[in-house]
């Protein structure tokens, strides 16, 4: 793994917007990434090397803040003797105060363009030696694909970011204006349809990398985002014939013998088995839970995640009275740890109880945790759980808004309803509804439902032209139920749709322009 690590040092001097300088003299210790590429395992480790850029901007702390807690799905626990400047600014995006100093959300403009980086490097050299047709569309396929997820998220999250169709090899090149939404939207549309045609089709028991079906899902995904959805329904019809199916619990899509399963159309790897500096492991469950100096009682595992940030991503009030009665995923999705919060706001848990009708007995509180990622581990801080960034579900959900907005309301019922009959068990539970506003709102919820704690419900209420409306009537239950919340709170306008250009891009790039609402 050193080469690929090298290689990704030289993608940050050479592609990152974040490198002040460059240096004239060559180091004989640097990978030349003229002569890098001499063998198909080169190629290889550097597809690996993208797809572990991944990981970081999907599952770190500003992926489910920006994701989650912006949204009404999600809060946190405060804390009063914690004001810490990364727990204040992370407290912050969930109640809009957050500005361009911000230190919670640069992450994840910085790991996409990491991805980006090591995306660049992989098509900018797909012809340094000769490889067969199948391998090049192949190592091509998966580049393109990964570029597209990260600009996918930069331009949802920021709106307009530079463009960087071949990685820069000067300053001129790296500090650049940013592109207009359109233009990043081309980028993506031209990735994501070249990957699919270059990507193998989808085969089960999957390997973890990016096929046909991945990408159309991604395109499609673009396509809707668009109110492109005569285009939506195209390319997602096609994922629907690829075999794809849902498992027949929800839980089992989480459980970590479903890994890369039949509903898993796209997931970040994670696995506790491999050693050390390898080992890349998903622990967003300890952020989930509350702050506890042991969390035995909730994990498992003896760990204190007092000082490691935990008690964040918080189930709503709002999230669990939005489950209809019957519906399993509400169980599935959401647990009660039952204890005490102690002077310090630290708590102490002694039970693990069902979230359906919880009562909290006398002396006790009943905490929400999302434990829909929460498996049997042995390792504090160190889970199994791969992340998915696109199930099956979600393609349904997907195809049948695309239908209900061109009017195809009856066509869009059977795909809706698939998701619903296995979260309830029978049919007994399916809309009936052809009416188009009752439809865009039925698949909003049950979007909101099937993907909870997925980092969906922010961009979907954005997407669906729903943010203001939503987050503001959300804003005024949380400021009468928590007395800490300040007066300018969850004041939710056009500008906060967007998220802030990290400043530090900002200082180094004179070109760039900070958004609206945080100059």
């Amino acid at each position: 793994m050193k080469k690929i690590y090298s290689i990704i040092l030289v993608v940050f001097c050479l592609a990152q917007v974040s490198c002040e300088k460059f240096l004239d003299e060559t180091n004989p210790n640097n990978v030349n990434l003229k002569n890098y590429f001499k063998t198909q395992n080169d190629y290889d480790l550097a597809v690996n090397g993208a797809y572990a850029q991944l990981r970081g901007m999907y599952n770190n702390k500003s992926a489910w803040a920006m994701g989650e807690m912006r949204s009404d799905n999600a809060h946190y626990d405060y804390k009063s003797s914690d004001q810490a400047v990364a727990t204040t600014n992370r407290n912050a995006i969930a109640d809009f105060l957050d500005d361009k100093f911000n230190n919670q959300t640069p992450p994840k403009w910085n790991s996409a363009f990491n991805t980006v980086s090591a995306a660049n490097v992989i098509i900018d050299h797909i012809d340094d030696i000769k490889l067969t047709e199948a391998n090049r569309h192949t190592i091509l396929g998966q580049a393109k694909f990964i570029r597209a997820l990260a600009y996918f998220e930069l331009v949802r999250f920021y709106g307009g970011v530079p463009v960087y169709p071949h990685a820069p090899l000067t300053r001129e090149e790296t500090y650049i204006a940013r592109a207009s939404v359109q233009e990043v939207y081309d980028l993506i549309i031209a990735d994501a349809t070249d990957a699919a045609a270059k990507l193998p089709v989808t085969t089960f028991p999957q390997t973890g990398r990016a096929t046909k079906g991945a990408a159309l899902t991604l395109l499609g995904d673009v396509y809707l985002t668009l109110k492109k959805n005569d285009l939506a329904e195209g390319v997602l019809k096609q994922v629907i014939a690829m075999g794809y199916s849902l498992f027949p619990k929800y839980a089992d899509a989480f459980a970590l013998t479903s890994k890369n399963g039949r509903e898993s159309v796209f997931e970040i790897q994670f696995n506790t088995g491999l050693s050390v500096p390898q080992a890349n492991t998903d622990a967003s469950v300890y952020n989930f839970i509350p702050r506890m100096t042991n969390t035995t009682v909730v994990t498992g595992v003896n760990y204190n995640n007092v000082t490691t940030v935990g008690g964040y991503n918080t189930p709503t009030k709002d999230l669990v009275d939005a489950y209809e009665s019957g519906d399993t995923r509400l169980d599935a999705t959401i647990a009660i740890a039952e204890g005490a919060f102690n002077a310090s706001d630290d708590f102490t848990a002694t039970a693990v109880k069902p979230v359906l009708n919880y009562t909290p007995p006398a002396g006790k509180v009943g905490r929400p945790f999302s434990k829909k990622f929460l498996h049997a581990h042995t390792i504090g801080g160190q889970t199994n759980d791969n992340w998915p960034v696109y199930r099956y579900s979600e393609v349904l959900l997907l195809l049948a808004e695309s239908l209900v907005e061109q009017g195809k309301a009856a066509e869009a019922l059977p795909y809706l309803n698939a998701v619903r009959e296995r979260a309830f068990g029978d049919a007994t539970h399916n809309i009936a509804s052809t009416d188009k506003t009752v439809l865009q709102a039925a698949i909003l919820k049950e979007r909101r439902v099937e993907l909870a704690f997925e980092n969906k419900r922010w961009l979907d209420l954005v997407r669906t032209g729903k943010a203001i409306t939503v987050m503001t009537a959300f804003g005024v239950k949380q400021k009468a139920l928590y007395s800490y919340l300040q007066p300018g709170s969850y004041n939710v306008t056009q500008e906060r749709l967007l998220f802030p250009i990290p400043n530090a891009e900002i200082l180094l790039n004179e070109k760039l322009e900070q958004n609206e609402g945080y100059k």
